[in-house]
């Protein structure tokens, strides 16, 4: 078996990689992607994802490996999802379409520092109070049985304190500036709505993050497994962003499939500490679910179209 650092080396030089190859070949200016660009990255980006796996199973043996794939499989769906609220603090804010890119890497960089502190976090904390699994698998639940309900998600950022708080401490004017964060003008400098957007998004994902490191720490509760599937997931969000945006109404079922997940790494956490499920059975249920719910929501887009 190899020694633990060498994962994290890979692991380091993949995702450096990646965000060079992102920020400074596919984004070195500032654009709309085009469903072909988008595509194309978003496919390299998973098939990378997926061959860190195979070398994790490769290291570390095939139990290492079917919770690395287990978590990077709860976190994509998870991330996926997410992508619905994005566009909606798009619309709400009216965030020019060039922009989006360069909101959506800057919601990249925090999410990565911000679960890694979470993972560290998580792992020192579940180490020495278990009970704390019982706790998180119960929030899981609540957070799967909201996924449920018919009611259409709202984003109210007038409403946030930290909205509040920003457009109090910070001079903002009253425009876009292309894709600048601050403009000079006869005030002195002055935030423009972009970085509030950004603020959002940060927050937003902080919120989500609540959610996706608990369901990883139900499959593994190695900081390797729960950090590098987290990342590898959101890493890929940008691109896919552009390939799904005009499509997320199309997958009906896809809430409600990552409700079922989250219930059952809910259930899955809660019971832990009596019997832990086989991870190759947990990994079956995750991926028969989405699938399952990806293949619903195709099946109920044909019908209205043919109907």
């Amino acid at each position: 078996m190899a020694s633990p650092q060498t994962g994290w080396i890979v692991f380091g030089a993949l995702a450096a990689l990646l965000l060079a190859a992102d920020l400074f070949i596919l984004n070195r200016r500032a654009h709309v992607l085009s469903i072909r660009e988008a595509t194309r990255w978003s496919a390299v980006v998973i098939t990378t994802a997926l061959s860190f796996g195979v070398l994790v199973w490769w290291l570390y043996g095939s139990t290492r490996g079917l919770e690395y794939f287990a978590g990077y499989l709860v976190e994509l769906s998870l991330s996926v999802d997410n992508l619905f609220v994005f566009i909606l603090i798009f619309q709400y804010f009216a965030v020019p379409a060039e922009a989006h890119s360069k909101v959506l890497n800057w919601g990249i960089f925090g999410a990565a520092i911000m679960r890694g502190i979470m993972v560290v976090a998580g792992t020192v904390v579940l180490g020495r109070f278990e009970w704390l699994f019982v706790v998180l698998g119960v929030v899981l639940l609540l957070t799967a049985a909201k996924m449920f309900r018919a009611e259409e998600e709202r984003i109210e950022p007038e409403k946030n304190p930290l909205v509040k708080l920003v457009r109090r401490l910070i001079p903002m004017s009253g425009a876009y500036e292309d894709t600048k964060f601050f403009v000079r003008t006869h005030r002195g400098w002055l935030a423009t709505p972009l970085l509030l957007v950004v603020i959002v998004v940060e927050w937003t994902d902080l919120v989500f993050a609540i959610d996706s490191i608990p369901a990883v720490f139900a499959i593994s509760r190695d900081p390797f497994i729960v950090y590098t599937s987290n990342i590898f997931a959101i890493l890929g969000l940008r691109a896919l962003f552009f390939v799904l945006a005009d499509a997320l109404d199309k997958f009906a079922y896809l809430k409600k499939g990552v409700g079922i997940i989250l219930g059952f790494v809910g259930v899955k956490m809660i019971f832990s500490q009596w019997y832990h499920l086989p991870i190759l059975l947990s990994l079956g249920i995750i991926l028969a679910v989405l699938i399952g719910s990806v293949a619903l929501s195709i099946a109920k887009t044909r019908r209205e179209a043919a109907a």
